[in-house]
């Protein structure tokens, strides 16, 4: 351990990982464990994309692939963008990476030098922060509330803002309140960022097509800084495709260039199977993403419906993506007898162990009160677990 870098040492493991990691240990030991925790559908990949991939390794595209991604990719990718989200991108300016996370990795790390500060909303994904701190970035954690729906607004924005400012890092729908930004919620604070010219947005919006409230806003349809901001996204969320590990971005061509020329050094081209695969996906009716759109939002309901029926959670409504994050504090100094609830992890591991039911700690996404629950499992098995955690919340006195 005392060989390690102070870099590594520095960076904490994904709570979300860690938690998945407990579940299926349990699972197993034989455990009837209900995993609440994975950010991922529990939706098959269409089957028309995996009879792309399939085709692909038939067709011999077993060889590396350009840095950028195949250009027929990055063209749907761009016509995507023009069909979908009314915003101008040249094949040139997008760059396909392994996963969303690699692009936002990339950006980062092209954009932030040692002292910048970055910009980050709370409650946040749990990797923002550490990708800032591994670039040698400051994060400023701008703190939402419940009640505002764990939205910042522009005053809140202006005031973090200072000569260090180099990055807005913004998701919506967001991971892991399921908050969505409306247009003239975006509109206000891209008023706010065209005032420092030195400021660029990350805009993660991989959760695009798990919405709601109906059509998807980007941050960078806004003119006085569509320059400025570098949109996040790929085919994991939306496609059922997360194993594949296609993500992608959009931005300015000397950004994108300059993110070539990171992921040549570091992971190259994506893998060419996944690369045909998330064409298809891009390129073909999207009716199996409109089914899982449908099919979470009954689930949201759902869990919400259940949740009202335990004493003590108080929770937002989720607009988009598939989570619930629920504040727990109530709990907090309460005890069975033999277990008393100190903290968020506490309460996680409680739930873990009394209700067979795996769930995220606040803490990793920002917000040590609450815990994320995701409600990508079916139906039955989402029933099951409310009904144990309600019973297990009651022995705590």
């Amino acid at each position: 351990m005392e060989h390690l870098s102070k870099r590594i040492k520095g960076l904490s493991e994904s709570q979300t990982i860690a938690m998945n990691q407990k579940s299926r240990d349990l699972q197993a030991q034989g455990i009837d464990i209900i995993n609440l925790t994975v950010g991922e559908p529990d939706f098959f990949t269409p089957p028309h994309v995996k009879e792309a991939g399939k085709k692909a390794i038939d067709s011999n595209y077993s060889f590396y692939s350009p840095i950028d991604g195949y250009m027929d990719l990055r063209k749907a990718i761009a016509n995507k963008f023009k069909v979908e989200n009314n915003l101008d991108y040249k094949p040139e300016q997008i760059s396909v990476s392994n996963g969303a996370k690699h692009a936002l990795a990339n950006n980062i790390m092209c954009l932030v030098d040692e002292g910048d500060e970055v910009i980050i909303p709370s409650p946040y994904w749990v990797s923002y922060a550490e990708l800032v701190k591994l670039a040698g970035g400051i994060n400023v954690i701008l703190k939402t509330t419940l009640e505002n729906n764990y939205k910042i607004t522009a005053e809140q924005l202006e005031k973090a803002i200072t000569p260090k400012t180099k990055v807005l890092l913004l998701c919506s729908p967001n991971n892991p309140t399921g908050s969505v930004y409306s247009k003239s919620e975006l509109e206000a604070l891209a008023n706010v960022i065209a005032k420092y010219p030195g400021i660029f947005v990350i805009s993660d919006e991989i959760y695009e097509h798990i919405n709601f409230v109906g059509g998807h806003e980007t941050i960078a349809q806004f003119a006085n800084i569509h320059e400025r901001v570098i949109v996040i996204n790929g085919v994991s969320k939306g496609y059922a495709m997360t194993g594949y590990r296609i993500g992608y971005m959009a931005g300015p061509l000397w950004l994108t260039k300059a993110v070539g020329k990171l992921q040549g050094q570091f992971t190259s081209g994506s893998s060419s199977i996944a690369q045909r695969a998330a064409l298809e996906a891009l390129t073909t009716d999207n009716t199996y993403t409109k089914e899982m759109n449908v099919a979470f939002k009954r689930r949201r309901d759902l869990v919400l419906g259940l949740m009202k029926d335990i004493p003590g959670l108080k929770c937002n409504v989720p607009d988009g993506a598939f989570y619930v994050f629920p504040d727990v504090s109530y709990y907090f100094g309460k005890s069975d007898g033999k277990i008393t609830i100190q903290n968020d992890m506490d309460f996680s591991l409680y739930l873990l162990e009394k209700a067979n039911a795996a769930t995220v700690p606040g803490e990793g996404f920002g917000e040590p009160n609450c815990i994320r629950i995701s409600y990508a499992n079916a139906d039955e098995k989402l029933t099951k677990a409310m009904k144990q955690i309600k019973e297990a919340l009651a022995l705590l006195k």
